[in-house]
């Protein structure tokens, strides 16, 4: 366990230094730099408790992987993750929102965090309909699929892969979802929330699409390594963005920080990378039977509670305890159903 979670470690001590030095150098005080501390720890916290059902989808995905592109996910993906989605992403939300350049984006942050802040805050509908599309297209491909042989929640599941036999059904109970969500979105904001769940859409029919492509191309054509990689390895980029919409806007309910936020949220990062290693390596999916049915369930309970969010504030606390609700429950059915396996077979 300790070999799996070294760089995680290693990670927490050098942000939360760093966090601490941050403090110090922005109050002059020790009171202010534990109190940098303690928020870089909690936002720690919250990025991990939230990316439980991350980790497991991308070990699920990886497991499927060429080696190499799976040692690619876990290098470069989690720079990607950590500096695009920590930092980048939330520049960019700012550069488009408020028209202004990134270098003036980034000393907006810095100067006045609360101004920056509001309108992080304020692109919150677009995020919330993008990020809600595109986690429900992810859970109700999966459980629409017909070749999927095991069910966890039978009745439900069993019904949702009957209906997987019918093209575009996933596609079109997402379009049904956000159409009537946006009935109750205001009507001047009703046209940015659609535009954003197109984009959600489309980001995943493109991603899918390509690891299609790649998958069928020849060898001579898509390359030994390509092949089955480059597909996978931007559909997870994608789905770890979905992931992260929720921990980074609700970082600034803990601080207006742009630094402390990414340092907090990076060392949660580097812990689902680390969980993400553990599960593939260890075969973890295939041990637990119901593991991964808990994980997209979580999804789909996020992806509804993203799509909540465009109508009213919903707590990260009780997004982290569904979620970690669902894992947990499918944890203790995949015990349940082993030791039953074990004593049929002594029996």
């Amino acid at each position: 366990m300790l070999r799996y979670f070294a760089w995680a470690h290693a990670a927490t001590a050098a942000g939360l230094g760093l966090a601490l030095w941050l403090g110090w150098a922005q109050t002059g005080t020790a009171a202010g730099a534990l109190g940098f501390l303690m928020i870089g720890a909690v936002l720690a916290v919250l990025e991990i408790s939230l990316s439980f059902d991350n980790a497991i989808v991308n070990a699920s995905k990886l497991n499927e992987m060429d080696p190499v592109w799976q040692r690619r996910f876990l290098t470069w993906g989690i720079l990607i993750a950590v500096f695009g989605m920590r930092i980048v992403f939330p520049l960019l939300i700012v550069v488009v929102a408020a028209g202004l350049g990134p270098v003036e984006a980034i000393r907006l942050a810095a100067t006045q965090p609360a101004e920056y802040a509001a309108i992080i805050r304020g692109a919150h509908l677009s995020i919330a309909a993008f990020g809600g599309t595109f986690l429900m297209m992810v859970a109700l491909t999966w459980f629409l699929d017909e070749a999927k042989e095991v069910d966890w929640i039978a009745g439900i599941e069993r019904a949702l892969r009957r209906c997987g036999s019918v093209r575009g059904t996933g596609i079109a109970i997402v379009l049904a979802v956000a159409a009537v969500i946006s009935r109750f979105v205001p009507e001047a904001a009703q046209g940015t929330f659609l535009f954003a769940a197109a984009c959600g859409l489309l980001a995943f029919l493109g991603t899918d699409m390509l690891g299609h492509l790649l998958d069928r191309a020849p060898a001579a054509a898509a390359g030994a390594v390509a092949k089955g990689g480059l597909g996978a390895f931007l559909y997870l980029e994608v789905l770890d963005a979905s992931f992260s919409f929720d921990g980074v806007i609700g970082a600034f309910a803990l601080t207006q920080n742009l630094f402390l936020i990414a340092i907090g949220l990076g060392i949660g990062a580097m812990y689902v990378r680390s969980m993400t290693i553990m599960l593939v390596e260890k075969g973890t999916l295939a041990e637990f039977r119901y593991l991964e049915h808990g994980a997209f369930w979580s999804i789909l309970v996020l992806s509804a509670i993203m799509f909540a969010q465009a109508l009213a504030h919903v707590p990260e606390l009780v997004t982290g305890l569904l979620g970690a609700a669902f894992i947990a429950t499918s944890f203790a059915s995949s015990l349940r159903y082993r030791r039953t396996q074990e004593a049929a077979a002594d029996g």
